[in-house]
């Protein structure tokens, strides 16, 4: 969550709407209470800016995202090994075509 008075992360959920739960994640973990402050992320907020669950899921968020103007997807793909992350992301390519 880095520095309080210049923050992308904080700004963004800001304009996302989350103003008063990004102060309070802000604050605990500048307050070096992390595992409190990420549990206070809303998780209306996490599953708004995630690609998380089954294929068709991911395919209607991708799909969301498109229609909202997103351009760009920044992708940490979650895997035991490397086949398999490059397999998401695979997956994430075809679902974004």
């Amino acid at each position: 969550m880095g520095a309080r008075g210049k923050n992308f992360y904080n700004d963004l959920a800001v304009r996302y709407g989350f103003a008063g739960q990004a102060a309070t994640v802000q604050d605990l973990y500048l307050g070096g209470r992390k595992e409190e402050a990420a549990a206070a992320l809303p998780e209306e907020l996490v599953r708004g800016i995630s690609l998380v669950g089954p294929r068709g899921h991911v395919a209607e968020r991708v799909a969301a995202f498109r229609e909202a103007g997103v351009t760009t997807l920044n992708a940490t793909p979650l895997a035991a090994d490397h086949a398999d992350r490059l397999r998401s992301i695979e997956i994430l390519k075809e679902l974004a075509s």
